[in-house]
C-alpha cells in the first residue's frame, strides 16, 4: 500500500490548539502515515512573525509531544533561507522516492492567494494539495486559479491512488481560535488557558513572548 505523508506548514506564531486539532482530524479522517508540521523559517506572503523561527518550532515540539500521529519537521529552518513550499516538497519528494504519497495542507484563504507563490504551478509536480475549506471564503468564479482548481479538482480516494497531482477541497470542524487572537490576549495580560496545550502557554509566560508579564 502506498504510504501516505502529510506537509502542514505555517509560522505557528504560536501553534494552538486549532492547529493541533485539525492536523489530528486528518490523520484520522484520511489515514496519512505521517502529519508533518513544517514551521516556516522566513515567511514570503506575510510580515516577519517577531519571534524566532526556532523558538516557533520549539513551541510545535512542545504542543505535539505524546502525540506519535505529528512530527515537527525543522527542514525550513536548516535551510536557512526564505521558505518556499515548491522548495520544502522537492526536497521531501527526493527523500520519499517517486511512489510515496505527499500532501500539502493548506487552507482555502491561502489556496486564494496561490498564483502569488513561488514556482505555484510546479507544486503539483511533486504533492498534492489538501484544501480546508473555511467559512467567509469560496473560489473565484473566474481566472487562473479557477481553472487550475477546475482542471485538478478531485475526491480524497486520489490521495491514496497517486503519488502527487490532484487539488482535493474538503470540508472538516476546524476550532475558531487564532494565533492572532492568543497574542492579543497575552499582550493584555489576559488568559489563554485553553486556546492551545498547556505546555506552550507555559513556554510563552517563561520566555516572555508576545508581550507576556505572568502566568496568564
Amino acid at each position: 500500500m502506498r504510504k501516505k505523508v502529510a506537509i502542514f506548514g505555517g509560522t505557528f506564531n504560536p501553534v494552538h490548539n486549532g492547529h493541533l486539532r485539525l492536523a489530528l482530524d486528518l490523520v484520522q479522517q484520511l489515514g496519512f502515515d505521517e502529519m508533518r508540521l513544517v514551521p516556516c523559517h522566513i515567511p514570503t506572503h506575510r510580515a516577519d512573525p517577531g519571534v524566532a523561527s526556532a523558538r516557533r518550532a520549539q513551541m510545535v515540539t512542545l504542543g505535539i509531544a505524546g502525540n506519535p500521529s505529528l512530527q515537527m519537521d525543522d527542514r525550513e529552518l536548516v535551510r536557512g533561507s526564505a521558505s518556499y513550499s515548491v522548495d520544502t516538497l522537492s526536497q521531501l519528494r527526493a527523500e520519499r522516492g517517486g511512489e510515496c504519497s505527499l500532501t500539502l495542507v493548506m487552507g482555502l484563504d491561502a489556496y486564494l492567494g496561490l498564483p502569488q507563490w513561488h514556482r505555484w504551478r510546479e507544486l503539483l509536480e511533486f504533492a498534492h494539495l489538501l484544501v480546508v475549506n473555511r467559512p467567509g471564503y469560496q473560489l473565484p468564479a473566474g481566472g487562473e486559479l479557477a481553472e487550475f482548481d477546475r482542471i485538478y479538482s478531485a475526491g480524497a480516494e486520489a490521495l491514496s491512488a497517486a503519488p502527487a497531482g490532484v487539488v482535493v477541497h474538503l470540508d472538516i470542524r476546524a476550532l475558531d481560535i487564532s494565533a492572532t487572537e492568543i497574542r492579543t490576549l497575552t499582550a493584555a495580560g489576559l488568559s489563554t488557558r485553553f486556546l492551545l496545550p498547556e505546555s506552550v502557554r507555559r513556554y510563552i509566560a517563561e520566555q516572555q513572548l508576545y508581550g507576556a508579564r505572568d502566568d496568564c
